[in-house]
């Protein structure tokens, strides 16, 4: 059985317009499954899917003259005269191909879908030749609400942060916490989530984890000591929340402060990291500069790493909110902090596991301060008021 992402309703509204729509994003987070959905629901026969890491489907692309590539694909059923819809799958596996499809696109009428594992390679594989041409999608692990989905709930989420505190419902908190726990637990790749088996859930995590070593480290970076970056990924693990005081980082791991920085983009670029920026408001000048780290599914921090439950239940948190916009933390010289701050809402969040009346008020002082135009406590637990709003309703 398919179960439907939220960005599929993105991606179909855009069978009809004629950019190159790219889907991109870590490996094993659907792609391939979602590309398999778009192409079910296009009523024409005009089309066919190419595994980009199949040498049979990379061969169709081998020409001098691009021309040909449409007698290699008559093969497949496609008519050069009608609309044809391309699609390719894991195209980082033959970037020769990128050249192949720009012109293509130039000269015929050509819908082209395109998935690729890695943000940070398809940066260079799509050049700003290609600009105007392209729309990329990212993908993640399943959010709760999809999760939910993936274990055959019919979650009715509502958008508002307002909303989501008004309309807490306590039966529904009772029934979803423990598919809460698990997801925090094992995370959101959607194998991982069908997967009922708790043993079988922890060999695909550290699966996952050796398949993005062997095939985005080694193959994507130009790294000279894996070790190396092995060993500041584990001790970032340690680090989930916290901020980066990159010179201490490189005095632990015994490296140059500019090898950490390209570990981190590295590991930001193929989405197994977000790096958090503090908030300032023009105001205050309080602001420390260093990042805040969360890694792309609780999981595998979970099961690699180890971490606090308090750690791991914010990294959740900041999971789930990836579908609002731009985050940032907030934290005076004095200490003082609020965990993420929604800048263009206005809004400030503070997590906690058991949130209290002292949390809220604390929480006020400083959201007042910033101006801020809604705040809340982010709680495992279920509290009635309005200024708190259930994990499970996020």
């Amino acid at each position: 059985m398919q179960y439907s992402r939220k960005l599929f309703e993105k991606i179909k509204s855009e069978i009809k317009t004629r950019e190159i729509v790219v889907i991109t994003g870590m490996r094993r987070v659907g792609k391939t499954t979602l590309l398999h959905m778009i192409s079910d629901i296009i009523d024409d026969q005009n089309k066919t899917f190419l595994d980009m890491e199949n040498p049979l489907d990379q061969s169709l692309f081998d020409e001098r003259d691009y021309n040909n590539i449409w007698s290699n694909l008559k093969e497949r059923g496609i008519d050069k005269n009608k609309k044809a819809y391309l699609f390719l799958d894991e195209i980082q596996a033959y970037p020769e191909a990128v050249k192949a499809i720009k012109y293509l696109y130039d000269h015929y009428d050509v819908k082209f879908f395109v998935t690729g594992s890695s943000s940070f390679y398809l940066k260079n594989l799509f050049p700003e030749s290609l600009s105007g041409r392209k729309i990329v999608f990212e993908m993640f692990p399943l959010d709760f609400e999809e999760y939910l989905i993936f274990q055959g709930e019919k979650p009715d989420f509502y958008d508002s942060f307002i909303q989501k505190a008004q309309n807490k419902n306590k039966i529904r908190y009772e029934k979803w916490k423990k598919h809460y726990d698990e997801y925090i637990d094992y995370g959101g790749f959607p194998q991982v989530a069908l997967e009922p088996s708790y043993e079988r859930k922890k060999t695909l995590l550290r699966d996952i984890f050796k398949s993005y070593f062997e095939k985005d480290v080694q193959f994507l970076s130009d790294f000279r000591d894996i070790g190396l970056f092995k060993k500041m990924l584990f001790l970032l693990l340690q680090r989930v929340g916290s901020k980066i005081d990159i010179s201490k980082i490189a005095n632990e791991i015994g490296a140059a402060r500019e090898t950490v920085y390209s570990y981190l983009a590295f590991l930001e670029g193929t989405y197994f990291i977000s790096l958090v920026d503090p908030y300032s408001p023009s105001v205050d000048r309080e602001i420390s500069g260093a990042k805040k780290i969360y890694f792309c599914d609780t999981g595998i921090v979970n099961q690699i790493g180890r971490v606090e439950p308090g750690s791991l239940l914010e990294n959740a948190v900041f999971n789930n909110l990836k579908n609002f916009e731009d985050i940032r933390y907030y934290q005076r010289r004095s200490g003082a902090e609020i965990d993420f701050i929604l800048p263009e809402k206005k809004i400030a969040l503070e997590v906690k596991t058991v949130g209290t009346i002292s949390d809220k008020k604390l929480l006020q002082r400083i959201a007042d301060d910033l101006k801020m135009a809604e705040f809340y406590i982010i709680t495992k637990s279920f509290i009635e008021d309005d200024d708190f709003i259930c994990t499970i309703d996020l």
